[in-house]
């Protein structure tokens, strides 16, 4: 069975969509205009959940499948967040083995390319921004508390 689109629901600081669970990404389709065929296993998040400051997809390639070239962005360095599977990634010409809980940051000059060498599905995220656009000291440093407490918690902190 084909996997919903998720319906956003969005409020005044804040957008939510459950795109379920990541077996099921392997039945995204998404099309682009430059292939005649849609591409299987890949969903964009940027235009559904309105983000202002990052691209996120939510991917998954099927035992055996590979990203069948290499390629590489004018301003925006990707973030890919492996969260199952084993496969290799290329970038340039280094080529390194990514499973769970492997994170690769590619500069967008990089000329990269990946594929599943195991016998599950290779479910990941890629995050892109523009390359050198933080701003700030650290995540942390930009956080600020404000006063309350949240709904679940019997205390006031």
């Amino acid at each position: 069975m084909p996997a919903p689109d998720p319906i956003v629901r969005h409020g005044p600081q804040h957008s939510v969509a459950d795109h379920g669970p990541l077996a099921a990404w392997l039945e995204f389709r998404y099309r682009h205009p430059a292939f005649v065929h849609p591409i299987s296993g890949k969903r964009f998040l940027r235009q559904p959940m309105h983000l202002t400051g990052a691209e996120i997809s939510l991917n998954s390639l099927p035992p055996g499948a590979a990203v069948p070239f290499l390629h590489r962005h004018r301003n925006n360095e990707e973030i890919y967040v492996f969260l199952g599977g084993r496969g290799e990634f290329q970038v340039d010409d280094a080529v390194f083995p990514v499973s769970e809980g492997s994170v690769v940051r590619v500069a967008p000059a990089g000329g990269r390319s990946w594929r599943n060498t195991g016998e599950t599905p290779l479910p990941y995220l890629v995050i892109q921004v523009v390359a050198g656009s933080y701003a700030g000291p650290g995540a942390v440093d930009d956080g600020e508390r404000l006063p309350g407490s949240p709904a679940w918690s019997a205390a006031p902190a």
